[in-house]
């Protein structure tokens, strides 16, 4: 009985053996086949930085802010009228993303 039961244990090895040989070998060809797929495979490059402003360095940030400050500050300062203040400043924060566009020549 024994021998019996060691014969059909040694056969169910050898059938799960060949099955694992088989899917290494469809699964080593999937990955073959993936790299090669990748290698010829134009790609665009990676355009994300993962910071919010940092199409600008921390200097062209540091002047545009000052520059909008120093405007508001002069528009307060200088114009009487409080409605002629609010629609300077409205107009500069409305005007200043298309101003630092064409200044630094990018989006």
């Amino acid at each position: 009985m024994s021998k019996e039961r060691a014969a059909r244990r040694a056969v169910r090895l050898a059938e799960a053996q060949r099955e694992r040989a088989a899917r290494e070998r469809a699964a080593a060809r999937r990955a073959r086949r993936r790299s090669v797929l990748r290698r010829i495979t134009p790609r665009l490059p990676d355009r994300r930085t993962g910071r919010l402003y940092a199409r600008r360095s921390r200097a062209q940030r540091a002047g545009i802010g000052l520059v909008a400050a120093a405007a508001i500050v002069l528009i307060w300062l200088r114009v009487g009228d409080l409605g002629a203040r609010i629609a300077l400043t409205a107009l500069v924060v409305v005007a200043s993303p298309a101003l630092i566009v064409l200044t630094f020549d990018r989006r």
